[in-house]
């Protein structure tokens, strides 16, 4: 194809080469954090509230949830860096690592901002309530951020789900939030990791 392009190309000019960019594999990303959802906020649900199904201990809803979470990450930041290093676009290699960077400026602001909430207002429930919600909405952003950037519309479209999901769980209160993030959180991981895995296949042939 190159050499057809270079054929056509006018004098003295050569033919524009596509710049070769590195494809991130979110299998594995989508995989463990949809397992965190399904299991974490799932716990959660049943375990929490005036009449929880399960008696479970207080710390093995967060304990799944954050297990899965840090898999999650590490399978994304290990796709991540797979990428760059297939990637023979500096430009590309940039945009990757600044959106590397951005996951971690994006958890430090919510972090502040959940503990300043905390220690304004007299509010029992708020970390409960913010952090799994609020976590939700700041993957959801980097989803859209890195979807638009990558110019993958499959983790753009989670992205906004999940952004507008978590952010709308907050008005169904404790405990109920914890069935809209399992629900529709854990849902569309699962229908994701089965797009991916059928998106994956076809470029393989």
């Amino acid at each position: 194809m190159s050499s057809v392009a270079a054929a056509i190309a006018p004098a003295g000019q050569s033919a524009p080469e596509r710049p070769a960019t590195g494809d991130v594999a979110n299998l594995g990303t989508y995989i463990c954090f949809g397992l965190a959802y399904v299991l974490g906020h799932g716990s959660a649900a049943l375990s929490k509230g005036d009449n929880p199904v399960l008696d479970l201990p207080g710390w093995l809803p967060m304990t799944l949830l954050g297990g899965g979470l840090a898999l999650g990450t590490i399978q994304a930041t290990r796709a991540a860096l797979r990428a760059q290093r297939a990637s023979t676009d500096p430009d590309s290699v940039r945009t990757g690592q600044l959106l590397g960077a951005a996951w971690v400026t994006a958890f430090a602001a919510l972090f502040l901002a959940i503990t300043g909430l905390s220690a304004t207002l007299d509010h029992p429930d708020i970390r409960t309530l913010l952090w799994p919600t609020g976590s939700g909405f700041v993957v959801g952003l980097m989803y859209v951020a890195e979807g638009a950037a990558r110019r993958n519309l499959l983790h753009y479209t989670l992205g906004t789900w999940l952004a507008l999901t978590s952010t709308a769980a907050l008005l169904m209160g404790n405990p109920n939030f914890y069935w809209v993030l399992t629900i529709a959180g854990g849902g569309a991981y699962t229908l994701a990791t089965l797009l991916e895995h059928r998106r994956l296949a076809s470029t393989r042939h």
